[in-house]
């Protein structure tokens, strides 16, 4: 298999399937995006006039009147329908284009949906094999349902940031929004296993709760295990790992190498490519362990050692004796990096206000292959097509925006 296949003929897997989107900022659409790189057709609701917060979320955008270039990054493959939920017959239309919906996916406040007949039990009775998918900073129930939440707060609430940053120095929360993320790539996984569930156990639609403090709490992986194991609580370390040692970054002369010496054999191996033997025999740093219990020492060592090399250098010296070592990239970096333009990760798209680039799919699917098929829409682009498809009249949708409901 090959890049050709972004280009290749075929649906995707999900192809068929029908996504309603009632979601906006990051997690939410974020899930639906994945949901319509794999062939769904999904329907994004934004309310009249407004739209997803994130349209507005600018500079930086695409052009002088183009797409704010967040919006961009996680609304494609999307049509946008304009539908004031407020109001009676906007929630009534809503319930229309939900009779003939797949998967409903929604980040509203907790009892938002309820308050306007919109929860689960109610489109359920509309939609028996509806899988309805809820996102919320904390979850359906505890103490905390109610409360409003953004990434920030659950990195540093969940733990990340407690983990992130130098010693010493103030926490920082990871550069991108991964609590956010990471809640967006449990809802799509939970998606897919419902909507199989539906298929090969007949069990019918269901409802899904993803909370962004449980996504984040069930990321600390082995941060958590290591504290539930030692009772110590993991501190900030940089870019070094706990358990392993050496396996971090070392400035050089003129930036950073990351070296990822995670095996007694690449540990003698990195010895040797740095001309220092006489580490690897040394009875403080013979094994992980006690490379571990003796890290400043060592470490101390090899920055000195590393630090008289450039980068370039460095990766070089280490790599020629298959020791795992990169350079730090910026965003320029990564996406001229030649794996990066093999794999097509950087992708283009026409859109009515000018041509805008985007990552591509991380899926590769030989069959049934990942695809760019729609741009990021225009606000409220699709409504009348939509709304034609599901059976309204030109009068009627006229009405409808004459009412405010659309």
């Amino acid at each position: 298999m090959t890049g050709e296949a972004r280009n290749a003929e075929g649906e995707g897997p999900l192809s068929g399937l029908t996504v309603l989107d009632c979601s906006q900022v990051l997690v939410g659409p974020f899930c639906t995006m994945q949901l319509g790189d794999l062939g769904a057709e999904v329907i994004k609701v934004e309310r009249p006039g407004v739209g997803d917060q994130t349209r507005g979320w600018h500079p930086p955008r695409f052009g002088a009147e183009g797409p704010s270039a967040y919006y961009a990054s996680i609304n494609r493959n999307k049509r946008s329908v304009t539908l004031n939920l407020a109001r009676e017959d906007g929630q009534e239309i809503l319930r229309t284009l939900v009779r003939e919906a797949d998967v409903f996916v929604e980040n509203f406040r907790v009892g938002t949906m309820e308050e306007w007949g919109l929860g689960y039990d109610d489109l359920a009775e509309v939609n028996p094999e509806l899988i309805y998918c809820s996102l919320s900073g904390y979850g359906e129930w505890g103490p905390y349902s109610e409360k409003p939440a953004y990434d920030l707060m659950i990195q540093a609430e969940g733990g990340m940031m407690s983990i992130t940053g130098e010693e010493g120095r103030e926490p920082v929360r990871v550069g991108v929004a991964i609590a956010d993320i990471g809640a967006g790539m449990y809802a799509t996984q939970s998606v897919l296993a419902a909507l199989l569930a539906r298929e090969l156990r007949d069990v019918g639609g269901q409802k899904i709760d993803v909370s962004l403090l449980d996504a984040q709490a069930a990321w600390m992986s082995y941060m958590a295990t290591n504290y539930f194991a030692s009772g110590e609580v993991p501190q900030k370390m940089g870019s070094a790992h706990p358990t392993i040692v050496p396996y971090q970054a070392f400035e050089t002369r003129d930036g950073h190498v990351v070296v990822a010496a995670a095996s007694e054999k690449l540990w003698r191996a990195f010895c040797t490519a740095i001309d220092r033997e006489d580490l690897a025999d040394e009875k403080r740093f013979e094994t992980n362990a006690d490379r571990v219990e003796n890290r400043g020492e060592l470490v101390g060592i090899l920055e000195d050692e590393l630090g008289r090399h450039t980068t370039g250098e460095a990766v070089e010296l280490l790599t020629t004796h298959d020791v795992p070592a990169r350079a730090v990239h910026d965003m320029n970096d990564v996406f001229s990096h030649p794996q990066i333009e093999s794999r097509k990760m950087r992708s283009e798209i026409d859109h009515p206000r000018g041509r805008i680039e985007l990552p591509a799919s991380p899926m590769f699917l030989s069959e049934t292959p990942t695809k760019i098929r729609r741009h990021p829409p225009e606000l409220g682009e699709h409504t009348e097509e939509v709304l034609a498809e599901a059976g309204y009249s030109t009068d009627e949708i006229a009405g409808f925006r004459e009412s405010d409901a659309i």
